[in-house]
């Protein structure tokens, strides 16, 4: 691994947007530092966009300005990780980026996968790969996997038809280009829960995906992470995800959105019974489940192929068996 571009540009911005990170930020950020040694420290910057009411978190980024290349900004007027993120690849400088929660962890052989990705089709909007689970100790809890069959760029309308069901790339995971997300606007500031949802699909409408089988992320499941709070207003939750199917279905040609239609439907219901379970009222598993059956063999096959929903539940089941959720 060598420094930065002959340019000055490093060759990757991370996007860090964080509220009252300060337990977990310092395990994200050693996570990184691990993985960029000294000699290639301006290779890698990070940026730190912090809306907390205090020093706590910005206390532990400051531990670590000897080892990595830090991009801190205080910005209390930015609430929500949305236009955090916006606000940090506006600001970036290299031509690609990812993101990395404060909650999340880079594992061993992420920065050399990262590189040979960018070095392969350094046009590619849109680099992803699978991630695995942890818990709020950073047990890995089981594999995220994506269902893609071959590495490389994938056929538009098939992996749109998939991702359509469910989002099954965790945030941590993509690699993308900055002009590609300016292009396509960014992430949608309305959307709370499904915007990573949303701009996974935008940007792959900018020149598709290319995808890599490496595991070189992790996500963390806890009781205080965006999934479990915010599913909390079951109503919002569901037109969420209702916002994101019908902005991107009609994307399809008319037989193929006929065709997946069904499978999307069933996968928000599953989503909501799921939610609601989760808070003791499981009224929703029955018409969650009869929807699902309603789809025949192949219907329920694909669904459960691209929700990966056994893969989301057991890694959640296990987090709060182990009493992190």
């Amino acid at each position: 691994m060598t420094g930065p571009s002959s340019d000055g540009k490093p060759l990757l911005s991370i996007i860090m947007p964080v509220f009252r990170g300060e337990e977990l930020i310092g395990e994200a950020l050693e996570s990184v530092a691990t993985e960029v040694p000294p000699e290639a420290r301006g290779k890698v910057e990070i940026l730190v966009i912090d809306s907390s009411p205090d020093d706590a978190t910005m206390n532990v980024v400051r531990r670590f300005e000897d080892r990595l290349n830090l991009r801190p900004y205080d910005r209390p007027d930015f609430p929500m990780w949305h236009a955090k993120t916006n606000f940090a690849v506006q600001e970036a400088r290299a031509d690609h980026l990812c993101w990395l929660h404060h909650d999340d962890l880079w594992l061993p052989g992420r920065m050399k996968a990262v590189e040979s990705w960018i070095a392969a089709a350094p046009e590619a909007p849109f680099h992803f790969a699978p991630s695995v689970f942890v818990d709020a100790a950073g047990t890995v809890l089981g594999e995220w996997n994506c269902p893609i069959d071959e590495e490389g760029p994938q056929p538009r309308e098939t992996f749109l038809r998939g991702l359509l069901v469910q989002n099954y790339i965790a945030a941590p995971a993509p690699v993308f280009r900055k002009d590609a997300w300016l292009r396509c606007g960014g992430l949608d500031e309305t959307l709370w829960y499904t915007a990573d949802w949303d701009i996974w699909l935008k940007l792959t409408a900018q020149g598709g995906a290319r995808f890599h089988k490496e595991v070189a992320t992790a996500f963390r499941v806890h009781g205080s992470s965006l999934t479990v709070t915010g599913s909390r207003d079951i109503a919002d939750f569901v037109d969420q995800m209702r916002v994101v199917l019908d902005r991107h279905i009609t994307l399809l040609p008319e037989n193929r959105r006929r065709e997946i239609a069904p499978v999307c439907a069933a996968s928000i219901l599953v989503n909501e019974a799921v939610a609601r379970a989760s808070r003791g009222d499981a009224s929703a598993l029955l018409r969650a489940t009869a929807a699902t059956m309603k789809l025949g063999p192949r219907g329920v096959a694909t669904y459960l192929r691209h929700s990966r929903l056994g893969e989301r539940v057991s890694a959640r089941v296990r987090a709060k068996m182990r009493g992190g959720m």
